[in-house]
């Protein structure tokens, strides 16, 4: 069998806690996850005792503070994370299991205390379930056209409008909502903690998707929904500051998972090419496929490589947006290249549902675009060059 860790080059930005962290983290995902991923992904949900078992082995606690009930990491460990939970090669496990990654930080950074009290510490137990309503029908990577309104009146918030393509939206019991609350663009944005049993609010799940099978995804509907001002999570027309501090750890998880797909495409057409017999030889006796794997390797190799010295940059705030935008692109350019390699080597044993590189291939597309699609982020990147 091929080592997975084979293909993994030595950095010096692990040190043996990091790799105790990953130990620990395949125990885990080997015992409580593959046995049953595929069919988790077929009943299109998680089970719901899953969060309370990664919260026993502190994958929920991950980089927030102590007096939370959290665990103090850098963003390696996250990495680690990131790359463990992409092994059993089933995107919306990560997606959904650690949909807080990104619908907590607003909050932990920009709360108040007594929000912070309420949520946080039952969300890293696994007792409740927090997810991030930004996108709308008519507003994906162009946050600054939402539409989903947010009245003043006395001591509350009125909200009307329309999420979609929520990740954890029917599990939630809170959502991290972008609305406008002043005029168009950036500066008429501010987020709102909303509670998922508030009367007026409702949920559509969207189970017709192409990969992303084992995470809940949801349309939320806001109808005249009276939320406390008190559940304002910064300042009124100040939510775009919040929203922007996520976007760093999003795409460094997004690249880190996509950099492990990647892996789990080499080593399954390595091990699948080192049995299959064609012309009387070996499959990975053939020079045309060897090739495929050096290929494949050089870009796993690249990416890693700048993955690495982006979440260095992050780690000493010093990372540039141009960088974290690009590797981005990187990362899933690089997913896309070697699940279709991988496919072509497995040939229609890879087109059959149940195995890993089925479900890698039909999750290239979400990865390309969640998180901010590879267009925006060229743009982005080149804006910041100062062309």
């Amino acid at each position: 069998m091929y080592d997975i860790d084979a293909s993994r080059m030595a950095s010096p930005f692990y040190d043996e806690g990091h790799q105790e962290w990953r130990t620990q983290l395949r125990r885990f995902v080997d015992r409580e996850i593959t046995p049953y991923i595929t069919q988790w992904d077929e009943d299109g949900q998680l089970p719901a005792e899953l969060w309370k078992k990664a919260a026993e082995v502190g994958l929920l606690q991950m980089s927030y503070p102590e007096n939370y009930g959290g665990i103090e990491t850098d963003v390696f460990h996250m990495i680690v994370a990131a790359e463990e939970l992409a092994r059993p090669g089933a995107g919306g496990l990560y997606a959904s299991l650690m949909v807080h990654g990104i619908a907590l930080p607003p909050l932990l950074h920009y709360g108040s205390e007594a929000l912070k009290d309420q949520v946080i510490p039952s969300v890293l137990r696994g007792d409740k379930h927090i997810s991030l309503a930004i996108t709308e029908p008519g507003a994906g990577s162009d946050v600054a056209n939402l539409q989903c309104r947010a009245e003043r009146d006395g001591d509350d918030y009125i909200v009307t409008g329309e999420k979609t393509y929520i990740t954890g939206g029917t599990r939630a019991n809170w959502f991290t909502a972008a609305v406008r609350t002043g005029e168009e663009g950036f500066g008429g944005i501010s987020l709102l903690l909303i509670p998922a049993d508030t009367k007026g609010v409702s949920r559509q799940l969207l189970d017709k998707k192409q990969g992303w099978w084992c995470s809940d995804t949801a349309s939320i509907f806001f109808d005249q929904v009276r939320v406390p001002a008190s559940n304002l999570i910064g300042g009124e027309n100040q939510g775009f500051l919040p929203i922007v501090h996520n976007f760093n750890r999003e795409r460094l998880g997004i690249a880190a998972s996509c950099v492990e797909f990647s892996r789990v495409c080499l080593q399954d057409a390595i091990e699948w090419a080192q049995e299959r017999q064609t012309f009387g030889k070996r499959l990975a006796n053939h020079q045309v496929i060897r090739h495929k794997f050096a290929q494949m390797l050089q870009r796993i190799n690249a990416t890693q490589a700048y993955l690495d010295l982006c979440a260095w940059a992050e780690q000493q705030h010093q990372l540039k947006v141009a960088d974290i935008a690009l590797l981005k692109v990187q990362a899933t350019e690089t997913l896309e290249f070697c699940a279709r390699e991988a496919m072509q080597v497995l040939g229609g044993a890879g087109y059959m549902r149940g195995n890993r590189i089925e479900r890698i291939y039909r999750e290239v597309r979400v990865n390309a675009i969640g998180g901010g699609s590879e267009e925006i982020m060229r743009d982005l990147a080149s804006r910041q060059m100062g062309i």
